[in-house]
């Protein structure tokens, strides 16, 4: 696969096809030609005839075609296999088995693989990654077969899915627009295809169509887990909830249902504001145990001021105890405060963890710019690592446990390198829900661990 991404890199950095994007990929893998190799001897390597090889690269049929060393060959997916011996299949069972269940995972990518607008930019970006997983993979020897598609927001699902290629797949990354959505989970349920959805969508397929994947959690859903571990974590501490004045903020649901269920248990706090005095700032404090100070805003300068403060705090009461239970926002800002966040042992609640320093991710990041000679954008999480992760994820599970596969905490073995991942039923009859979550907690002693819940 590692030359199968090669030509995929060129193709998207000096061309960009549109037109090669919207049909498939539809490349088993790519060979690198060694010293001494024939076509006869490659066919056979990889199972296939020697007119499918030939005939899956362009310009080897002419008369002039020689093989040389260090040529790249397309190594195309067999049109007919045999059942292992001793199998005890019939020959018409024999006669219906697929490539994709001897050879490799079928792999379908239905986004807006372009480069005209943002969406396309995050999403083509999320596709590489997919596709050095793949590379990853093979060097594993787990075997993909990938076939993209370019589903833009104007696009007719239906087109799509009256490609043939499509109900080949085993499982389909797709889509990010919720208009195109129900048809396509209802395609995968005809034809038995896992259907993963990466992003955001509005509507609630996962609860209705057992074939779906759902990553995405709400922002409901995550308050509720992180008032969860903010309880479980801090139960008898000090809480001191800071307001800080934000008209625009939209923590208002976690902290008014942490308050809510605080009082339900019985717990006192304090409640001070960004605007007080340095006098009436500290009265919010305990000096006995530690403080665990919440904001009511995941903005930046509300809390560089916060941190202002605890410093002219810390000054007065150097042993005063405090920690800060942040939002995943923060995580943007570690440039910036990360040796604040540590002095104040800080805990952020996220669903997933970008670590720059983090030696897998940096090894990503190198590889990344050798293949693509770019950067990745500057976001979080960050796209390209989210669909490595996504990929491993689901194509070692299809590998080792095929449709059983379920993502339920029994059968995770990958583990990722950005994205939490863990599913659990979303209703009896329903899909898979994504329920990762993890606290980041930058340590007093400068050290950082991921609590996963």
């Amino acid at each position: 696969m590692r030359n199968i991404l090669k030509c995929i890199i060129m193709t998207l950095m000096l061309s960009f096809s549109l037109a090669a994007l919207s049909q498939n990929v539809s490349v088993r893998e790519t060979y690198k030609v060694k010293k001494k190799d024939t076509v006869y001897g490659i066919a056979h390597k990889f199972g296939i005839s020697i007119d499918e090889l030939l005939a899956a690269n362009p310009g080897a049929t002419d008369a002039d075609f020689n093989l040389k060393k260090g040529m790249t060959l397309n190594i195309p997916f067999p049109k007919t296999t045999v059942a292992p011996a001793n199998s005890g299949s019939s020959s018409s069972q024999q006669a219906q088995q697929t490539t994709k269940s001897k050879y490799a995972v079928t792999v379908g990518v239905m986004l807006p693989l372009h480069n005209n607008d943002g969406d396309g930019r995050r999403m083509l970006e999320y596709y590489r990654g997919v596709l050095m997983a793949c590379d990853s993979m093979h060097n594993a020897g787990i075997s993909t077969a990938v076939y993209a598609w370019n589903v833009a927001a104007d696009k007719n699902i239906d087109d799509i899915l009256s490609d043939k290629n499509a109900k080949a797949c085993d499982i389909i990354f797709g889509p990010l627009y919720t208009t195109q959505v129900a048809k396509l989970a209802d395609f995968c349920k005809r034809n038995r295809i896992k259907l993963v959805i990466p992003f955001s969508i509005g509507g609630n397929d996962v609860a209705t169509n057992p074939n779906v994947f759902q990553i995405y959690q709400s922002q409901t859903r995550i308050n509720t887990r992180a008032v969860d571990a903010f309880l479980e974590r801090f139960h008898g501490k000090h809480i001191v909830f800071v307001d800080c004045n934000d008209t625009t903020s939209t923590k208002g649901p976690f902290t008014q249902e942490l308050r809510k269920r605080l009082d339900a248990m019985g717990l006192k706090y304090s409640i001070t504001n960004l605007k007080s005095s340095e006098a009436n700032f500290a009265k919010a404090f305990s000096s006995d145990g530690t403080n665990v100070v919440v904001l009511n805003t995941g903005r930046s300068p509300e809390l560089n001021i916060a941190f202002a403060k605890l410093n002219s705090l810390r000054v007065s009461n150097p042993s005063l105890k405090v920690s800060m239970y942040g939002y995943t926002e923060w995580l943007m800002y570690t440039k910036v405060y990360l040796d604040l966040f540590h002095k104040y042992d800080t805990y952020i609640p996220t669903t997933f963890y970008y670590n720059p320093v983090n030696t897998t991710t940096a090894r990503f990041e190198t590889l990344y710019r050798e293949h693509f000679r770019s950067d990745m954008q500057q976001a979080l999480p960050r796209f390209a690592i989210t669909g490595f992760d996504h990929a491993q994820f689901f194509i070692r599970g299809m590998k080792k446990y095929g449709e059983a596969f379920s993502g339920m905490k029994s059968q995770v073995s990958y583990t990722p390198v950005q994205a939490g991942l863990k599913f659990e039923r979303a209703t009896a009859s329903g899909g898979m829900q994504n329920c990762a979550f993890m606290l980041i907690h930058y340590k007093n002693d400068g050290g950082t661990e991921t609590i996963n819940y």
